[in-house]
């Protein structure tokens, strides 16, 4: 990291763990998780879907339920109530799909403070709805017009903004990824979904699932499904990344199919990038997963063979929001689409007891205009 950002990251290490232990801090985020974002979220049967496929039960974690429309509240709320203890009156974030920029901006409005939202232009493009949300809510939206114009060169300006600003502002990163503690800290404020989703199942099937499946981006909701399971042997785990329009370096961001060990914004961990070393550009039919690298966890737990990582294409990606709109009466959105997709491939083939959970971390409202392009409508 920057120098300068050395002592407001070890000023937030010491706040995180000391609100970790703080009963009033926890006590204050349970109660705006219920009252405000809405939690617990629902875990519905998708029961129409399963006879379709003629194998296991499907059970989708309704996170696309929460206020704001995806998974991004519960750790936004979470962080809002860490950079007000930290006495910061600013938030700065960055946004592909923009739900991690509509969560900070509400956090922002809820607790009274100011928020910038750093954006790649061709997001800003293909999200426009959540643009409009984040400025009525009272957010400065900052187009990126740098790189690729998309989450890469958003989180670039960010850390720009923090350097220049770190008296009054607090980085609100949006996924497990960036230098310590915030892989850390944004898996701890993301594990209500795998904590919640474990006592669901347990309640309403009295058994585990056999298969945990998420979609991967930078991994926050993926990792706050998987978390509480990991040391359930018998519950495997598959996180789908973005294949895109083919595996040819640039057209796709699976970065376990196509990337190496190296550092990007702070981490260790598995990146897409150039013979040279260089950053590669990527890309992905759904702006939330278009990023050259992934959580250090997610590296961590591919090396152990905990987790199995694969990618679902583009195609794939939308056939799945498609099915699952007229089977169910739910739109995701295109990110979990993803994870849909290999969930079509995987349920034939498992038998009809067995028991598939999804994490449906976001709503498809932000993304129609997208479906009507492909021409899925």
């Amino acid at each position: 990291m920057p120098e300068t950002l050395m002592h407001p990251v070890e000023e937030l290490t010491e706040a995180f763990q000391a609100a970790s232990r703080d009963a009033k801090f926890q006590a204050e985020l349970a109660h705006l998780l219920k009252h405000f974002a809405g939690r617990p979220t629902p875990l519905f049967h998708a029961r129409h879907l399963s006879e379709h496929l003629g194998g296991a039960q499907i059970y989708l974690k309704r996170e696309d339920l929460l206020h704001t429309g995806a998974h991004k509240i519960n750790n936004c709320l979470g962080q809002g109530l860490l950079a007000q203890r930290l006495g910061k009156t600013r938030l700065v974030a960055e946004t592909g799909a923009g739900q991690h920029g509509v969560a900070t901006a509400t956090v922002a409005a809820l607790l009274g403070m100011d928020c910038t939202v750093y954006m790649g232009e061709e997001d800003m493009a293909r999200q426009a709805p959540n643009v409009f949300r984040m400025r009525l809510l009272g957010a400065e939206v900052v187009g990126v017009a740098s790189g690729s114009k998309t989450l890469k060169d958003a989180i670039n300006e960010g850390m720009r903004d923090w350097v220049t600003n770190v008296s009054n502002t607090h980085y609100l990163m949006g996924s497990v990824l960036g230098p310590h503690p915030y892989p850390l800290m944004v898996r701890e404020f993301q594990r209500i979904i795998g904590q919640e989703a474990r006592e669901q199942i347990l309640t309403t099937t009295r058994q585990l699932p056999d298969l945990l499946v998420a979609c991967v981006g930078g991994g926050s909701n993926s990792i706050g499904l998987f978390y509480d399971f990991i040391p359930d042997r018998e519950v495997k785990m598959v996180g789908v990344e973005a294949g895109g329009r083919s595996l040819s370096l640039g057209e796709h961001a699976a970065r376990f199919a196509g990337g190496r060990p190296g550092v990007l914004h702070g981490a260790y961990t598995y990146v897409l990038q150039t013979p040279d070393g260089l950053i590669s550009n990527t890309h992905s039919v759904s702006a939330g997963l278009d990023y050259a690298a992934v959580g250090p966890e997610h590296s961590a737990l591919f090396r152990q063979g905990r987790v199995e990582y694969c990618h679902a294409s583009d195609e794939e990606a939308l056939e799945a929001a498609r099915l699952l709109a007229r089977m169910e009466g739910i739109i995701p959105a295109l990110e979990p689409a993803h994870a849909l997709a290999e969930v079509v491939k995987r349920a034939p083939r498992l038998g009809r007891e067995q028991i598939i959970m999804v994490n449906l971390s976001g709503r498809g409202d932000k993304d129609l205009g997208i479906f009507q392009q492909a021409g899925i409508l």
